[in-house]
């Protein structure tokens, strides 16, 4: 059968245990699901997460997560083919587009001339440039730049040139206007960075300051077409809620939400859950990844978990016969490894419609995520570009 509205949720961060490639990323023996899962000791309580195979999926089961005898959809993991393990190679991989080439990374800060020409346009001093947890870099610098007006500029592992502003020293139509600015310093040849990210903060002093959720990514391009034009192309709606506007630089969408969180991004998935249409429904729910990956704060990460899967019980209630329901995440973020970074690891593959005759599928290990978008170019028989292997014939047998 066709289906008429394909859902993908992307969890950001959760990733299902270490990639073949782990140990070149320094992230062997990485497993978000398995740790948080430990950590939990057994009280992690998913059980419509359960249904659809998560335990199955697993190399063992999850502690507290039952293997499903039998599961009610398919389940599967993917593994990344990109040179990155960032949330934007993850994204573009899944919609038909590795990313093959690594991208520029800055352990030692960035350039003087980058800088340079950061604080012409801005006005503004920058301080820190240096790689920084984006908690402990508010909490050792908010207050100086309080005083001083000055721009936190700080990366990470991955590809990306973050900013942290107060909100109430640099409104946010100035940083954004920065990091707009500084979009254009990094598109290459010399140095190509995949995202920008503004970082408003409030809060009045260091023992008190949150991130807020006006933080906004400016990705690089897409470098090609990707699955998401190439469904807008022919006629469907492409309905991205979440960073996924940002993550696609706004190509291929023809609606978009912006989230605050987690459970505002799925208000936003029942939302259009009402709605009628023909189509792809593309989310991305980043709180596992920057409230509690990145913090290495599991007790957060597993309430995050299942606190999703009681709204997922709410999706799975109000599918149609003729939706299809996919689970899966762009990377991991172990919150019990080492460091702050992301964690290079498989992630899962979930996939559920009422109308599926059988359950219990096993759809092995993906060769890459863009499996996942050659799935949904299937399902609307829109052409592909050759990039991922469609699973869907596995689905409607």
């Amino acid at each position: 059968m066709t289906y008429k509205r394909v859902f993908a949720i992307v969890l950001d961060s959760v990733g299902a245990g270490p990639a073949p490639d782990g140990a070149a990323f320094g992230d062997q023996g990485a497993d978000t699901l398995g740790h948080v899962g430990h950590h939990f000791a057994g009280k992690l309580a998913l059980p419509n997460l359960a249904s659809l195979g998560l335990s199955n999926l697993h190399a063992t089961p999850i502690e507290g997560v039952p293997v499903a005898h039998p599961a009610k959809g398919a389940y599967g993991r993917m593994v990344e083919i990109s040179a990155g393990k960032d949330s934007m190679d993850g994204h573009w991989e899944m919609m038909g587009l590795p990313v093959e080439r690594p991208l520029a990374t800055f352990p030692k800060g960035f350039p003087a001339s980058i800088i340079q020409q950061l604080e012409a346009f801005s006005g503004r001093k920058v301080i820190v440039n240096r790689p920084y947890s984006g908690t402990e870099v508010i909490k050792d610098y908010g207050e100086q730049q309080i005083a001083t007006g000055d721009l936190i500029v700080y990366t990470s592992g991955d590809s990306v040139l973050q900013i942290a502003a107060h909100e109430e020293v640099i409104p946010l139509a100035e940083l954004y206007r920065i990091c707009e600015f500084a979009r254009t310093l990094v598109n290459g040849p010399e140095y190509t960075v995949g995202r920008i990210i503004a970082r408003p903060y409030v809060g009045p002093d260091k023992d008190h300051f949150t991130r807020t959720a006006n933080r906004r990514d400016f990705s690089l391009e897409p470098t090609g077409a990707t699955d998401l034009d190439r469904l807008k192309a022919a006629g469907l709606a492409v309905i991205g809620i979440g960073k996924i506007n940002d993550i696609f630089s706004g190509h291929g969408i023809t609606k978009g939400y912006h989230n605050e969180s987690n459970m505002d991004g799925m208000d936003h998935v029942d939302e259009v859950m009402q709605t009628d249409f023909t189509g792809f429904c593309f989310t991305n729910l980043v709180d596992f990844d920057a409230m509690y990956g990145h913090r290495r704060n599991p007790a957060g990460f597993g309430q995050a978990l299942m606190d999703f899967d009681r709204r997922l019980g709410t999706v799975l209630a109000n599918l149609r016969p003729d939706d299809l329901l996919l689970i899966t995440a762009d990377h991991g973020n172990d919150p019990c490894y080492q460091g702050t970074d992301h964690t290079r690891e498989v992630v899962p593959l979930l996939a559920y419609s009422p109308s599926m005759k059988h359950g219990d599928i096993d759809l092995g290990q993906r060769a890459t995520y863009a499996d996942l978008g050659a799935t949904i170019l299937a399902n609307f028989g829109v052409a592909g570009n050759g990039v991922g292997t469609s699973f869907l014939a596995q689905l409607t047998n």
